[in-house]
């Protein structure tokens, strides 16, 4: 039997999908929101992505293009994907993507570990697997952007310091040499030495340490480096992007 969308896609996306033929570009936050982010931090995030979320749905050039899915470690559940606001089952094989005009945040609480290598696997997983969908639907797309987000280390299960995150070095170094998404490591808050240690060991070209939680501004850079995605803009441009970002002057307001 012929069916015109994927099973995995709940109805009211199933329209939005279809009508555009825009090339996608699949974005995850992927985000810190274990214990130590309680609070401030916490509360400034949650901020900012409904913000950033107001803002997506007014860019011509993003809303219809852009395509965005959450991931976090911490929390009561440890590992979890979201679609906009609603927690998915990490059992149920549903596509976290939505389009950004459609895209709600999720309301974040923190609490838990720090499962920041599990969270990244996860992240590649489903920028892999909307890839898949979207050749197989015969739609183009741009490379994705993975933005990690933390204030920590990485810790196992139970909250114990951990090196497991070394397995992912090779990886994501091949990764970014295939040019199959582009990474952005970010520490906010109080990350330690070692802390930045690890992100710059996942993300050496564009990682950063930043004061405080400067969740607004790290979204606008996420949207700047979507833009110069569409545009086809050389290396240089990102980094040029993210370097203004780190010392926050923002480019695009430049």
């Amino acid at each position: 039997m012929h069916s015109e969308h994927p099973p995995t896609m709940p109805a009211e996306y199933a329209d939005i999908e279809f009508e555009n033929n825009a090339q996608r570009l699949p974005l995850v936050l992927c985000l810190d929101i274990s214990s130590s982010m309680a609070g401030t931090p916490i509360q400034t995030l949650n901020d900012a992505l409904a913000e950033w979320t107001r803002e997506l749905h007014d860019d011509v050039s993003l809303s219809y293009s852009v395509e965005v899915a959450v991931v976090t470690f911490g929390g009561p559940y440890g590992v979890c994907s979201w679609r906009g606001p609603q927690l998915l089952d990490p059992r149920a094989p549903v596509n976290p993507f939505v389009p950004a005009h459609a895209f709600q945040a999720p309301r974040l609480a923190a609490a838990g570990v720090t499962l920041m290598t599990e969270a990244l696997e996860l992240s590649m997983r489903i920028v892999a697997a909307r890839k898949a969908e979207l050749r197989a639907a015969g739609l183009q797309y741009y490379r994705p952007q993975i933005c990690l987000v933390t204030d920590g280390i990485p810790t196992d299960g139970t909250g114990h310091l951990t090196d497991s995150w070394t397995r992912l070095v090779p990886v994501l170094a091949e990764e970014q040499r295939a040019r199959r998404f582009r990474l952005y490591a970010i520490g906010v808050g109080g990350i330690t030495d070692r802390g930045e240690q690890v992100l710059q060991a996942f993300a050496p070209k564009f990682t950063a340490r930043i004061q405080g939680f400067p969740f607004r501004e790290l979204l606008q850079m996420m949207s700047a480096s979507a833009n110069a995605e569409q545009k086809g803009a050389g290396d240089e441009v990102f980094e040029k992007i993210f370097s203004q970002f780190k010392t926050q002057r923002p480019a695009w307001e430049s």
